[in-house]
């Protein structure tokens, strides 16, 4: 009798080996996407993360709301400064490490109460590690929830949205938070949002666009005991996690504030201009006093001298701040340019961040950038057109019209025309 004995080949006995061709026959379809796709398209390298579509809506929305109504889309696909991401893990741990070793350093600033004594106040003074904020006043925006938070980051951060009378009476027709007459407890949230009522005879100014201004530069008032803060026009929604943001546009940077520079204009001068010709602010010659006074003490334009900040205007709908004596300054003395001129904080930003001594450090990151790490969409469609009114016949400006103004030597080198 023969026996035969069958044995398996010996590349099959080794584990090792086992293990190792699965993890390339599983990495492998990334690692082709990777080395295939344009590198400039990808302003984002994020760490492998669940879809989207398995993780459940933070705040079901009546149908009626429309809060994905009127997206604005992205027409830049390029990137020239793609910003890598950590795993989530990695960025938390490292967060909540800086904010207990500065949780005993004291304040410097005294808290600034909208509503003294009541619980949302006392929550703001618990509020230790990073706030996330945004406001929405005169029923101008929706509320949108944030998407790809990561699995601890509601129990560690803070999600406030600040709304005034009139966008509480929209709300509540809408069934999202409660009327004058239902028990609220003391405590109003919509998904990720602990919702902040500021009523009408609490609210400092006339002006809904100051009011917004006070949540949106000081936040370190706001919330005394905050290491960090992401501001959030209420235009936006974040699709990437605040910690994620944080961690690498403002702490891997090592600066004290991170916002993305504006789409189209670099000196501070070309969005004044703007300013006026889309009717954005309505005093004209408000915005062209402000500008003459800042000419006059010592406003130049955007130039290589001025480096390493790359731009004079910023996109403010994103503001990453770094709790600390440098951005803390620089975001009151901001506030008091709006509150001396108007609420435009483009306007004002760079004449500010020149004048300091010493300076801020802000990382400016790339438009593609913050295009990629929130989306934008329209504000609420007013009846009476938001009051921006029908554009009247446009005038070019010539020579004539800035001869004598202090101005003349910006526009002129802004021109690359001879000053002399």
């Amino acid at each position: 009798m023969v026996w035969v004995r069958v044995r398996r080949p010996p590349v099959l006995q080794s584990k090792l080996l086992c293990l190792s061709i699965l993890y390339l026959l599983t990495t492998l379809p990334l690692a082709i996407y990777v080395s295939f796709s344009d590198a400039n398209r990808r302003c984002l390298l994020l760490p492998f993360q669940t879809s989207p579509a398995a993780v459940k809506p933070l705040f079901e929305y009546p149908p009626g709301y429309g809060e994905h109504k009127h997206a604005l889309t992205v027409p830049r696909a390029l990137c020239s400064n793609p910003v890598v991401f950590p795993e989530y893990k990695t960025a938390l741990e490292e967060i909540n490490g800086l904010c207990r070793n500065l949780s005993m350093s004291p304040s410097a600033s005294p808290d600034l109460r909208y509503q003294k004594g009541t619980r949302d106040t006392l929550a703001m003074e618990k509020c230790t590690g990073v706030v996330v904020a945004s406001a929405i006043l005169n029923d101008y925006d929706k509320i949108r929830q944030p998407k790809g938070l990561g699995s601890e980051t509601l129990r560690t951060a803070c999600f406030f949205m600040f709304i005034d009378d009139a966008t509480h009476r929209v709300l509540a027709s809408h069934g999202i938070v409660v009327t004058e007459d239902q028990p609220t407890g003391g405590v109003t949230t919509v998904g990720a949002w602990r919702v902040v009522r500021l009523r009408a005879g609490e609210l400092p100014y006339e002006n809904p666009a100051m009011n917004g201004v006070i949540v949106k530069h000081l936040l370190h008032r706001l919330f005394p005991n905050a290491r960090f803060s992401v501001w959030v026009d209420a235009k936006m929604q974040l699709t990437v996690d605040p910690m994620l943001l944080v961690h690498s546009l403002l702490v891997d940077k090592n600066v004290d504030m991170a916002v993305s520079r504006h789409p189209f204009n670099l000196h501070t001068m070309e969005e004044a201009i703007a300013t006026a010709r889309w009717h954005k602010w309505g005093d004209v010659e408000a915005i062209r006093v402000q500008m003459e006074t800042y000419c006059e003490n010592g406003l130049q334009p955007w130039s290589p001298s001025k480096l390493p900040y790359p731009s004079d205007v910023p996109d403010t709908a994103i503001i990453i701040r770094r709790h600390g004596l440098a951005s803390d300054l620089f975001s009151c003395l901001l506030f008091n340019e709006l509150e001396a001129f108007n609420p435009r904080d483009q306007l004002a930003f760079a004449y500010v961040r020149d004048q300091m001594s010493p300076k801020v450090s802000i990382n400016m990151f790339e438009v593609e950038v913050f295009e990629q790490v929130a989306i934008e969409y329209r504000h609420n469609l007013k009846r009476d057109g938001g009051g921006q009114g029908k554009q009247g016949v446009t005038r070019m400006a010539s020579s004539r019209d800035i001869a004598g103004s202090s101005c003349e030597r910006y526009l002129l080198k802004m021109w690359g025309e001879p000053t002399e």
